[in-house]
């Protein structure tokens, strides 16, 4: 799994980041009165294990009669077994094709009576359900029990098996021939080449899985002492607790301890380039750079927004496009995970432009590593990430996503209380050490798949 599949993945600098701070401030406030109660916190999360050791984050939001629910467990790809990559995503794909005395169409058609809407998969960390419902005790009920039944004890049907296995093999042959999902995939196997992170899904390793690779894998990763539930919704403390034990009641006891990973060790810099009859050279830069939880989290992030995850006020935008029109876009950012997750940096370019485009980014990554933000980007940069803050929690689906990360990577409670301060408070010295520390010019992997075919 070359990429980790939830939100909140990347330090960035959103777009809608550059909306108004008036705009801001308004959906915010609206967002804290719905919650008046505790108008005073950005989101009163409430905190609890279940008597299974299942650890619970909950926020009531009484504005919409609605529930929304998530449920992760340890059985990202991380954990693919050697020879079976694509198990993990294989295993959360399956989960939903039937359970005992329902098939896959009769299942569907529950949910849509119901007028519940379930989603889910498997990201590189973690894989997971998701359920958004009525919070109507009937509806609500009706849809935590088949997401009880799914996660808890899913049949795995052998044919149906093979249909995705074959589903599967053709998307990926599909994908192998495309520039960006060639890059992506070599520039994660160059990043972690001795890491599960690095580890490539192919055709052979989905088409040697099995049924019994899925229920091995189910029962192993899906257990109840590693598995978070987080959820938002017009409810009260007493009913989530009771939706809780009802979604875990019944899960396998799983693995008695968490998997020891390998640690993630940076590489030597190298470029990779291969020859594609695209148009466009597909560029990607990086390298592993930063965990979840890490105290540098902040001062990335604004350093980002600065350098390429600002969008259109961003140096390597200035740099590249505007004053060269060497690329339509070109971006930064850091995607942290349970173990260092990448630092990333990337572009597409005309084929005769390439190595004018790779001197130029590479020229204004190493300047900003030396000097970092100037006074005003620095001070440009906060404003924007504060003023956008309202719109990374305007919805119960986005407060969800972020609950989620909380609970998952054990975040403090006052993540988000304290989010708008953290950005405030960064420093042009505090973003230079972050990146010295962080970022290496002499650790970077370089992956161009369009112009040349060479192994520099």
């Amino acid at each position: 799994m070359n990429a980790a599949a939830f939100p909140d993945a990347r330090i960035t600098g959103p777009a809608q980041a550059c909306r108004a701070h008036a705009l801001a401030v308004l959906l915010l406030a609206a967002l804290l009165a719905a919650w008046s109660p505790l108008a005073r916190a950005v989101l009163p999360i409430e905190h609890w294990t279940t008597e299974r050791g299942v650890r619970v984050y909950f926020v009531r939001a009484d504005a919409i009669p609605m529930l929304d629910v998530n449920i992760d467990f340890d059985a990202g790809s991380r954990h693919d077994p050697p020879g079976r990559a694509g198990l993990a995503a294989m295993t959360a794909g399956m989960l939903a094709r039937g359970v005992d005395g329902l098939d896959e169409a009769a299942l569907a058609e529950r949910f849509a009576d119901l007028g519940a809407q379930r989603g889910g998969g498997a990201g590189a960390d973690r894989a997971g359900v998701s359920i958004r419902t009525l919070s109507n005790p009937r509806e609500r009920d009706a849809a935590i029990e088949l997401v009880a039944r799914i996660v808890s004890a899913p049949s795995f049907p052998e044919a149906l098996l093979a249909r995705e296995r074959e589903r599967t093999i053709q998307g990926l042959r599909e994908a192998l021939v495309r520039p960006d999902a060639i890059a992506q995939r070599r520039h994660w196997a160059l990043m972690y080449p001795d890491h599960p992170y690095g580890r490539e899904v192919a055709p052979e390793s989905i088409g040697a899985v099995t049924r019994e690779d899925l229920v091995a894998f189910h029962q192993r990763h899906y257990g109840a002492a590693r598995a978070v539930v987080s959820m938002i919704g017009a409810i009260g403390r007493a009913e989530a607790q009771a939706i809780a034990e009802r979604l875990t009641r019944d899960l396998p006891a799983g693995a008695a301890e968490a998997m020891l990973l390998p640690p993630v060790r940076p590489p030597a810099a190298l470029e990779r380039r291969i020859a594609h009859p695209a148009s466009q050279s597909h560029i990607l830069i990086g390298a592993p750079a930063i965990a979840r939880g890490d105290p540098d989290f902040f001062p990335l992030m604004v350093g980002n927004y600065v350098l390429g995850g600002g969008g259109f006020v961003s140096r390597l935008t200035a740099e590249v496009r505007e004053k060269r029109g060497l690329s339509y876009s070109v971006y930064s950012y850091f995607s942290p995970m349970s173990q260092p997750g990448p630092f990333v940096v990337g572009l597409q370019t005309q084929k005769s432009q390439t190595d004018e485009a790779l001197k130029v980014v590479r020229e204004t990554l190493e300047g900003f590593l030396r000097d970092g933000p100037t006074e005003a980007e620095l001070v440009a940069a906060r404003q924007n990430l504060v003023g956008g803050f309202a719109l990374r929690i305007d919805s119960n689906r986005k407060i969800l996503d972020n609950l989620a990360v909380i609970g998952w990577y054990r975040l403090p409670l006052d993540w988000l209380e304290r989010w708008t301060d953290a950005v405030e408070r960064v420093s042009a010295a505090q973003v230079r050490e972050a990146f010295a520390r962080t970022v290496r010019a002499d650790r970077l992997v370089t992956v161009v798949v369009g112009a040349g075919d060479d192994a520099r």
